[in-house]
């Protein structure tokens, strides 16, 4: 989501209006989940994916009626019956999709993307709420709400002012219906709620983990374009200058020189959307690692090396006091079983790991 809110502030700081494609519903095998988007730009060009073929290209064919006339439309697709055949697409499933006109002119828009990229990169969490048609077809726009979490742990949330009005359109209570709803604070994902006779779309501002490659080696530097690419913020930690610099790791968020790995963790907030990977340059330093991340609240820890290293490195630790159980959190050896050799090979099972692991937070 990070990608697609710095092209759409962007595009609209130059004060270009675009198309917004958003699934918003998604169940079975389709092809994209809810949350995937798409930007149309008025030449027809696209920017993100929600899951490519005759779907996607029935979203840019509607595009330009739905520009001229600032209008916005939903479209549900059923991707198991007709709509598959006429979308010549197999993967079964159903979709709805949210396309919307954003009009750079109106200044709603961009101040609400705005604060919804600074809350991601940021580790805050932000919702955007918005006003749904009963029924699929043409509607005039949806109406917007921007919610901001009052501190990291959302102890409490606000509606926040846009464009000097806090959501007008949204009356306190509803707000307040919508956030009590648990699901709201858990997932990453939209949701779809009716309240008060509105059917309404709460999308929040996600993040969707940061990784931590400790160690700048050749596997991270294999695996720090990966990590970027599907959607993790990507921290790059080492005691040597050369090993995080920027022209290494050219696509890494951040890149930490530390004095010694024995506090190598420290400042970092780790939560369950941490995903610690430990690939540094010796035994000594990955099992110092790994107590450090043992010790933290990380969502994943792995660890390279094999099966005789990890259980050498877990002998040596439960004589400091980690037990068997701590070691259930341990990916180890790290990856996907794939055979894996080369460093580009090790990187894509890593890849591969971190994905299945945060799809099964879902």
């Amino acid at each position: 989501m990070k990608e697609i809110l710095e092209s759409m502030v962007g595009l609209l700081r130059q004060g270009e209006s675009f198309v917004l494609a958003t699934i918003f519903s998604s169940s079975g095998s389709a092809p994209r989940t809810a949350g995937a988007h798409m930007i149309v730009r008025s030449g027809g060009d696209i920017l993100g994916t929600i899951g490519g073929g005759m779907l996607e290209a029935q979203v840019q064919q509607a595009a330009p009626h739905l520009f001229e006339r600032k209008k916005s439309l939903v479209k549900h697709f059923n991707l198991t019956g007709k709509d598959a055949s006429v979308l010549e697409m197999i993967c079964g499933g159903q979709v709805e999709v949210l396309v919307e006109t954003i009009d750079a002119a109106n200044e709603t828009y961009l101040v609400i993307f705005e604060e919804l990229l600074t809350a991601i990169k940021n580790h805050r969490k932000a919702w955007q709420i918005l006003t749904l048609p009963e029924k699929e077809g043409e509607f005039d726009g949806a109406q917007r709400c921007l919610v901001k979490a009052q501190d990291p742990t959302v102890n409490g949330w606000g509606i926040a002012a846009v464009g000097g009005v806090a959501c007008a359109e949204f009356p306190e209570a509803l707000v307040s219906e919508v956030m009590a709803r648990p699901e709201i604070m858990e997932t990453q994902y939209p949701v779809v709620v009716n309240l008060q006779g509105r059917r309404l779309l709460v999308e929040p501002a996600t993040h969707f983990g940061t990784v931590y490659l400790m160690g700048g080696g050749h596997i991270s530097q294999k695996l720090a374009p990966l990590t970027h690419m599907i959607g993790f913020e990507t921290i790059v930690v080492d005691d040597r200058p050369d090993f995080v610099s920027a022209e290494r790791f050219p696509t890494a968020d951040r890149r930490v020189l530390v004095q010694s790995f024995d506090r190598a963790l420290e400042g970092f907030t780790l939560d369950s959307a941490s995903y610690i990977v430990i690939v540094t340059r010796g035994h000594l330093h990955d099992k110092t690692v790994l107590a450090q991340a043992l010790r933290s609240q990380a969502g994943y820890i792995g660890m390279i090396g094999s099966l005789r290293k990890r259980d050498l490195i877990y002998k040596e630790l439960e004589e400091s006091g980690f037990s068997r159980e701590d070691f259930k959190r341990v990916h180890a050896p790290i990856g996907l079983p794939v055979g894996a050799e080369s460093p580009e090979e090790i990187a894509i099972a890593i890849a591969g790991e971190l994905i299945k692991v945060r799809s099964e937070k879902k």
